[in-house]
């Protein structure tokens, strides 16, 4: 049996990881969750920096080497690398996953939000 593949990109926050991993895994049917991570990634995967090029390339590689048919764009209550109103999160996470549709990947796209209980809440665009 094949073993099938999604890919996080989240925030560092180490708090976010498990229930992120463990939403996707339960919700999108995979077996393994790659993870790509960047501080406050909600606001720096919109940024002219050079940051979404490197987690374009990083997401390419799982998708390419682990099959990843699937992509989470994420951002989390009490962000300390984007201590910015929840709201405005969701906004980031949209343009974030416009961002990751942008590279046309031919994977799913998803937008989630990590409340301060460490629930998943998907974001709609």
């Amino acid at each position: 049996m094949k073993e099938t593949f999604a890919t996080s990109i989240s925030c560092i926050d180490g708090r976010i990881q498990q229930p992120i991993s463990e939403w996707i895994r339960r919700n999108h049917k995979v077996d393994y969750v790659d993870t790509i991570t960047e501080p406050g990634l909600d606001k720096r995967i919109n940024e002219e920096s050079g940051v979404a090029e490197e987690i374009r390339k990083k997401a390419v590689i799982s998708i390419r080497a682990h099959g990843s048919r699937l992509v989470t764009v994420s951002g989390h209550a009490d962000c300390a690398g984007n201590p910015v109103s929840d709201e405005r999160h969701m906004e980031q996470i949209r343009e974030g996953v416009q961002v990751v549709e942008s590279w046309n990947l031919g994977v799913d796209v998803v937008g989630i939000w990590v409340d301060e209980s460490r629930q998943i809440i998907p974001v709609g665009m």
